[in-house]
């Protein structure tokens, strides 16, 4: 099996265009959360969300381009072309066919599509975008991100709710293992704040109502939360074997060691009991990485900041690591972002590697109630510095989705 290392990683959140001030941000404390300004939502339930702020999409793809997507693919291209750049890889005729794209999304393009039902009901049929399916397709991030990269290997996009982006990594890292590419463009991303999305979520209330404070709405672990709080962004890496990266000089950043992916079959919403689906999730990782879960010191923790998931996630750390889950520093930086859905565990990947490779945690904002059920060290309020040899982040999804990634560091 080949080794697989990062070499580049990209992001657009609620907190940056890139992931450098995504990350200067994040370590700060920093909410993205504030009221939503994409549209009128004064009559909904919830009236904030964490969107991604002075996004110029003809910047980075182009007038013509960029009206040919959905949001969720300009964030893709966005977040890809940063990463391509950081990483050096060269996509070229002698190594394209051996470089996969693999970018995710758990909705899709839901703001063409909510836009052209409103066209169709106002204006009819013959009114209809040509480019509504192309642009609402779930895989549409990879095949755009394909086009502009020139990038020819597998290409496709996983579908498992949130944990999609966390999947699309695991799966381009076990096609570099197999050797079936050398490289790969993986990640994930997602837009799903327009009317429909809101009111979807609020009406299986899934989403924090406190319109009051939006920053201090996403508040993981703590006693007093009382939903996610929807989010949008991209968050992609760059995975390479030794061959690749031999081929154009590039630096690794760490080494990608382990991917479990499991499910509930329990329901459509709710976590297993105990969080025993996640639970294996992370224990087929760390199988996977051929270590203890005593070399673990950090998890960028699922935290969706709803009293089930942080509940049994919890239950599941605990459940995996014993008595080290007491030695761990864990965060939720959707604390800060927001739930990305789909691209939540990409972002939170690029952010785990970027943890090992500045030796810092992220803090978990807006902790300010111990919950007895949620009594690990989830780094209150104030990063920390730390050096973290392996560090796993961790997926969970509607549907019974489980997915947990392992990096190790290799300064």
């Amino acid at each position: 099996m080949e080794k697989v290392f990062i070499t580049g990683y990209g992001a657009i959140s609620p907190l940056g265009l890139n992931s450098n001030q995504t990350w200067s941000e994040l370590i700060k404390g920093t909410s993205g959360i504030d009221f939503i300004q994409s549209f009128d939502a004064s009559s909904f339930e919830t009236t904030f969300a964490a969107e991604v702020k002075n996004f110029d999409p003809e910047s980075y793809v182009g007038r013509k381009e960029s009206k040919r997507m959905d949001r969720f693919v300009q964030l893709a291209a966005c977040a890809a072309l940063e990463a391509l750049e950081h990483s050096g890889l060269i996509i070229d005729s002698s190594t394209a066919e051996k470089i996969s794209v693999m970018v995710a999304s758990g909705i899709g393009g839901i703001i063409t599509l909510s836009d052209q039902i409103n066209v169709l009901a106002d204006r009819g049929p013959k009114r209809i975008s040509p480019f509504l399916v192309p642009m609402m397709l779930p895989d549409m991030a990879s095949g755009q991100v394909s086009m502009l990269t020139g990038a020819k290997g597998a290409n496709y996009s996983t579908v498992s709710a949130c944990a999609s982006g966390a999947d699309s990594i695991g799966m381009a890292f076990e096609a570099i293992r197999r050797g079936d590419v050398d490289a790969a463009i993986a990640g994930g991303s997602e837009a799903a704040i327009c009317p429909i999305g809101v009111a979807g979520f609020n009406s299986c209330q899934a989403l924090s109502k406190r319109n009051d404070n939006p920053t201090q709405a996403s508040r993981p672990f703590d006693s007093e939360r009382d939903g996610f709080v929807l989010g949008e962004g991209a968050g992609i890496l760059i995975l390479e074997n030794e061959t690749s990266i031999k081929r154009h000089g590039g630096v690794p950043i760490a080494e990608m060691v382990g991917y479990g992916s499991t499910a509930d079959a329990y329901h459509i919403t709710q976590p297993g009991p105990e969080g025993e689906g996640g639970a294996r999730a992370m224990n087929k990782a760390l199988s996977q990485s051929l270590i203890e879960p005593e070399k673990i010191d950090y998890i960028n923790a699922h935290g969706t900041s709803t009293p089930l998931n942080d509940k049994f996630e919890t239950m599941a750390m605990k459940s995996v690591f014993g008595e080290h889950a007491h030695m761990l520093s864990i965060s939720s930086t959707k604390s800060m972002t927001g739930h990305l859905l789909g691209a939540s565990g990409a972002l939170e990947a690029v952010l785990s590697i970027m943890a090992l490779e500045k030796s810092e945690i992220p803090p978990t904002i807006n902790y300010e109630n111990a919950d007895p059920d949620c009594d690990l060290n989830y780094t209150p309020n104030t990063k920390i510095n730390k050096q973290i040899n392996y560090a796993m982040s961790n997926s969970f999804g509607f549907g019974g989705h489980n997915a947990s990634l392992v990096f190790k560091n290799i300064i």
